[in-house]
């Protein structure tokens, strides 16, 4: 019993820090082992709604990401990818309220209400990143992965985040076969 507790208190620990949320999807039957080379699919790439920095800063990451799994950059790719990216307000809501117990006076106990209540509000604008593998030759969307997180300021916060972003997403690529 001491263990379970343990070992989910240890999820919860994590899962709590998590800053990006991940998802994906996938054509299933796919053999992603054929896959070695990329090239960005322009139309994508240029109608995604964020600055020219921002694009710099998510293809750069890109790159290394899909360096670090073996593929190459080529002309003649086997795979292209796209991003898409928006944004969404987060608001999370925390009520702060409570039940006591405490010892009164002459050894009265007493059970009650610990109050005021605190409706604690918090807003947070999250950007969302896609990225999808489309086959070059098929035309045809084979993964996407998805990340969500919140939003930073400076230049150096920026490309921080978006190189977690990506490295998250890319985390899920190619798909783990279930057993």
């Amino acid at each position: 019993m001491k263990n379970t507790f343990l070992l989910l208190f240890a999820f919860v620990a994590l899962v709590g820090c998590q800053t990006v949320r991940v998802s994906q999807d996938y054509t299933i039957g796919t053999d992603f082992n054929q896959y070695k080379t990329y090239a960005y699919f322009k139309k994508g790439v240029d109608e995604a709604k964020i600055s020219e920095l921002d694009k710099k800063r998510i293809l750069r990451a890109i790159d290394s990401e899909m360096g670090a799994r073996g593929f190459t950059k080529s002309e003649n790719p086997d795979v292209l990818v796209s991003i898409f990216t928006d944004t969404k307000e987060r608001v999370d809501v925390y009520n702060n309220f409570g039940w006591g117990f405490g010892w009164g006076w002459g050894g009265w106990g007493g059970f009650g209400f610990n109050g005021p209540f605190n409706n604690n509000v918090n807003r947070t604008t999250e950007g969302v990143l896609y990225i999808d593998l489309i086959d070059a030759k098929d035309k045809e969307l084979i993964w996407q992965g998805v990340g969500t997180a919140s939003l930073k300021s400076s230049p150096e916060e920026k490309v921080e985040r978006t190189n977690e972003m990506v490295r998250e997403i890319l985390m899920q690529f190619p798909p783990k076969p279930k057993r």
